[in-house]
């Protein structure tokens, strides 16, 4: 398959310096790059992320009936 791929600036300087170390032209690094990666796990957190829950009592504002929000926000003459 042949494509066009765009590389950021410090990829294709670490692309550059695995072809120079190994001797590979630029398909060979790039498809070895690309299969190593894709080969990898997925890398987890290592702490799983925890949400703080706080009850904040009733709703004050009514979340069905803009107009009553608006009214509620702005006064009654919002318009």
């Amino acid at each position: 398959m042949r494509t066009t791929v765009t590389l950021d600036p410090d990829v294709a300087v670490q692309l550059e310096k695995e072809m120079r170390k190994e001797g590979l032209g630029f398909k060979e690094a790039l498809n070895g790059a690309l299969r190593r990666g894709l080969a990898a796990p997925p890398r987890r957190s290592r702490r799983k992320f925890r949400l703080k829950v706080f009850d904040t009592g009733a709703a004050r504002v009514p979340f069905d009936d803009v107009a009553a929000a608006l009214a509620h926000g702005e006064g009654d003459d919002f318009r």
